[in-house]
């Protein structure tokens, strides 16, 4: 494929880090030889963080009102916050929120239209945006309701490692009664469609990993291992995915057996992504799987602690953005292919 992709970037909150990264991820202008970048959030708060960031030079920036009106050598900027919109680097708002929220609604009205090939999300404060009336746990679950499908499943991916999670944004407490037979058979069928299309795996491994510490000792330290997650793996096998497990968590990541699948499901969200985060913070990145769009993060926060200081590290940014170019591309290419072989 050789036209440029053009990639939509909502702002997150404009309180954090979200400007100061995404500004050093596109202050090479040779990115701009690479793919188009659309900016959904506003043009006098990227000028605010400009002037705070050191060795940036200048950046060619183009303020449109939508996608349609885009220039390809340009990092473009839709203006769709209040004309006196207010920063305060370090500081969750009621202000901060509504805005994130505002950047997110535009940039999927955009991507459903058509206009943006794929979409970068930077973060967000969940907490803050629910008191303001969005009513979801983050921006998994809202792009899952944006386009209207049964399921997604968050990947955190980088070259060597990808985590999927089965439950994901919920109470600790709620994770046993919440994992069952079916959900992960889902999240497995989910995970190994994606390995395929999405990253270009022929026959993905997955490893499955255990709720209870040691896999449940058997039964003596909790039995869902033998009463839920051997019967899906069993399952997954018979209907040709090469799942293997459960394996216990410490163990697993602490002698790198990782290294060994293509694909590790995490039963929920810690047990995932604090191994993740401790091998590839810098790199990492959020992807979710099962959507009609792509859709990825960066793995950080809104570290509101360095905003404004101009201590952020853009690395995660650049392979948010990277990795939604090669997904995107290694998609079209399979589907060129299925469509070949019918």
């Amino acid at each position: 494929m050789n036209r440029k992709l053009i990639v939509g970037i909502t702002q997150g909150d404009g309180n954090g880090i979200s400007y100061e990264v995404i500004i050093k991820a596109l202050a090479d202008e040779r990115t701009l030889d690479l793919f188009t970048p659309v900016i959904y959030g506003s043009s006098k708060i990227f000028g605010f963080y400009k002037k705070l960031l050191h060795d940036i030079g200048n950046i060619n920036t183009h303020v449109i009102m939508s996608a349609r009106d885009l220039r390809p050598k340009c990092v473009n900027i839709v203006n769709c916050l209040p004309e006196n919109v207010f920063v305060e680097p370090g500081q969750p708002t009621s202000e901060s929120a509504k805005c994130a929220m505002t950047s997110l609604e535009c940039a999927i009205r955009d991507i459903k239209e058509g206009l943006l090939d794929v979409l970068v999300t930077a973060p967000i404060n969940k907490q803050a945006m629910v008191n303001e009336g969005f009513g979801y746990a983050g921006h998994t679950e809202y792009m899952q309701q944006a386009f209207g499908v049964n399921d997604v499943t968050m990947l955190m991916v980088t070259e060597r490692l990808k985590v999927g999670v089965v439950t994901t944004h919920i109470p600790f407490k709620d994770v046993p009664g919440a994992i069952s037979e079916e959900k992960i058979l889902k999240k497995l069928r989910m995970m190994k469609a994606s390995l395929q299309r999405d990253f270009g795996v022929i026959e993905p491994k997955i490893a499955v990993l255990g709720l209870n510490p040691h896999c449940g000792d058997g039964g003596l330290l909790g039995d869902e291992e033998q009463r839920i997650i051997i019967p899906a793996v069993q399952i997954a096998k018979k209907e040709g995915i090469l799942a293997f497990g459960p394996f216990s968590p410490d163990g697993f990541f602490g002698l790198g057996n990782y290294l060994k699948f293509d694909a590790v499901l995490a039963m929920y969200h810690d047990q995932g992504l604090i191994p993740f985060k401790a091998l590839a913070f810098e790199e990492g990145v959020n992807f979710t799987a099962g959507l009609p769009v792509v859709r990825t993060s960066p793995d950080h926060g809104t570290a509101y602690e360095m905003a404004g200081r101009d201590l952020a590290d853009p690395q995660s940014m650049k392979s948010a953005i990277y990795t939604a170019i090669d997904i995107y591309q290694r998609r079209e290419r399979y589907d060129a292919l299925q469509k070949g072989k019918l």
